[in-house]
């Protein structure tokens, strides 16, 4: 018997995945989801649904966003474009030249806690990136600090496999790699992480979700996250991020029979 987090990233990005994410956590088809506090579909009246969705089963998280089309919360953030965030590309480059202001880092990662802890009532349960920013060594370093300080309970997202799944999955052997540096700090800081990850694959449209969900399954151990993205695709989505109509196929899949079934057959179950 093994108790894995199956994880819906995103929850605030749009009020339409906003439901389909409180429907499958209502259900008790997902463990938990981690929430946008800068994103356009996040207001409180958003939050005390999913705390009512949620209710004693589902974990809720902080989805620290630092990329655009996000604008940060602290005023003066930098480096900025247009009053936003920088783009995935560019976050990453300037990570790596030095070019981000730790900082205005550290004042934003508190800014978003800050903004979560008030619309919850309480800090989040877990701390994860959106687009996995916080494996980033100049963003790890004032996030896990500030997890320490201000949510001690809580536990962060590492992205490192337990095996070589889907071994051409360039996106996940760089998250292994950012992953191992990022085990160490929390280590350093006294945070705890989770032993394995999954879920990434190639956003292609043809995409059969259905059938990389099992090799997931298959690298976890007690204690794993698995990340989704399920949604309902609406204009504010499209707007604002390329994954679109793949978030229903995932919530489409995480409604039916088809993946109580799967979990069954692997004697696993959702914490």
């Amino acid at each position: 018997m093994t108790h894995i987090w199956l994880v819906a990233d995103d929850y605030g990005i749009s009020k339409s995945v906003n439901h389909a994410i409180r429907d499958l956590i209502g259900r008790g088809r997902i463990s938990a989801t981690s929430v946008m506090t800068v994103a356009p579909g996040f207001d409180p009246e958003e939050a005390q649904l999913l705390l009512s969705a949620a209710g004693n089963h589902g974990s809720i998280g902080l989805h620290l966003t630092l990329t655009a089309p996000f604008a940060p919360l602290t005023p003066g953030y930098g480096p900025a474009r247009d009053e936003k965030f920088l783009p995935l590309g560019r976050t990453f480059a300037s990570a790596f030249m030095g070019q981000l202001d730790r900082s205005k880092l550290a004042a934003e990662i508190q800014a978003q806690i800050a903004a979560f802890t008030i619309a919850f009532g309480r800090p989040p349960d877990y701390i994860d990136g959106h687009q996995h920013v916080h494996l980033l060594p100049a963003v790890a370093e004032p996030l896990l600090a500030a997890t320490r300080d201000t949510a001690p309970k809580a536990w962060v997202r590492q992205c490192g496999r337990a095996g070589k799944i889907f071994p051409t999955d360039r996106k996940a052997a760089l998250l292994d790699l950012l992953s191992r540096d990022f085990r160490r700090r929390a280590v350093r800081h006294g945070v705890l992480t989770n032993p394995v990850f999954a879920g990434t694959y190639n956003f292609h449209p043809d995409a059969r979700f259905e059938a990389r969900f099992g090799k997931f399954l298959d690298a976890m151990t007690d204690g794993g996250v698995i990340m989704c993205h399920p949604g309902i695709v609406d204009e504010t989505l499209a707007a604002l991020d390329p994954l679109t109509t793949l978030r229903e196929r995932e919530y489409d899949y995480f409604k039916s029979e088809a993946f109580t079934a799967e979990l069954r057959s692997r004697d696993i179950f959702l914490r």
